[in-house]
């Protein structure tokens, strides 16, 4: 990473989307969470030992895989919502410069701020609020409300729609470098995870590990929503699922055992993130 390319081409990004932004500072003691499978490869190995050994989180135009849309190529779409909303700064950067996406849980969801993209989350440190941008909704939908960590409306304007509840959230883009080390106050796991590989792979990270309240799904309670994601979606969830239910643990195994279109597991996810939970008794 270049010692003076990073920095200019960060800023110039801010300072593009601070000025789109207006609205009042941001809460200090409101975090960006960065939702995640754990247990997913990357390179051939577990994502949690790739991260451990890099010792940083990077962007999709890294990495090469996403729980949301695979375009981040140039010319991809998410190539070109980027060039968009930060006025081109990045266009010439090299893939390591980019941002990161994460969510800002202005709900306090126990779970991360936007569970849709998996059941773990890095929950960044207060210092990275300064270097985030934000958008709503989020940047498929390529927005015109933009905010920074000193002119922050869009919680308002969030509060004041109407969305699916895998859909509620602010989209955060982290700019510049997310070491784990330094960046990240812990990483919150799903219970279903204890004990496990997952587990002790996230000993290896250097920051703290917590557990939410765990995502659980009953084939009963899937059959209820057919019309969510597809009835396709319900059979399949029924087929990955063991004794009847669905936990994120089960549905990592079904991911990887290449059996299954991995879009197709996706929207089992979806399942299980929006049904199996209920944080805060909602």
């Amino acid at each position: 990473m270049s010692a003076e390319g990073s920095p200019s081409a960060r800023q110039r990004a801010l300072d593009h989307v601070a000025a789109l932004a207006s609205g009042p500072a941001i809460d200090p003691a409101l975090r960006v969470s960065l939702n995640f499978h754990p247990d997913r490869m990357l390179r051939d190995k577990p994502i949690l030992d790739v991260l451990a050994d890099d010792g940083v989180y990077c962007s999709q135009f890294v990495t090469g895989t996403s729980n949301g849309g695979l375009t981040a190529f140039p010319g991809g779409d998410r190539w070109r919502w980027e060039s968009r909303i930060f006025d081109r700064a990045y266009d010439e950067a090299p893939a390591d410069e980019r941002p990161v996406y994460g969510a800002l849980n202005f709900r306090g969801k126990p779970v991360g701020a936007a569970p849709r993209f998996g059941s773990a989350h890095f929950r960044l440190t207060a210092d990275t609020l300064a270097r985030t941008t934000f958008c709503y909704p989020d940047s498929v939908f390529e927005p015109s409300d933009f905010g920074v960590a000193d002119r922050m409306g869009l919680i308002a304007i969030a509060l004041a729609d109407r969305q699916d509840d895998l859909d509620d959230y602010v989209e955060a883009q982290v700019h510049g470098p997310v070491l784990l080390r330094s960046h990240v106050e812990a990483l919150v796991l799903d219970p279903c995870y204890r004990g496990t590989e997952v587990e002790a792979s996230a000993t290896r990270l250097g920051c703290a590990v917590e557990w939410h309240s765990g995502f659980r799904l009953t084939v009963a309670e899937l059959r209820r929503y057919p019309e969510y994601r597809g009835p396709q979606f319900v059979e399949l969830g029924e087929r990955i699922a063991i004794d009847g239910v669905l936990d994120p643990g089960i549905i990592g195994d079904a991911a990887r055992s290449g059996r299954f279109d991995p879009q197709a597991v996706k929207r089992v996810w979806h399942y299980l993130a929006r049904f199996g939970n209920r944080p805060n008794g909602a």
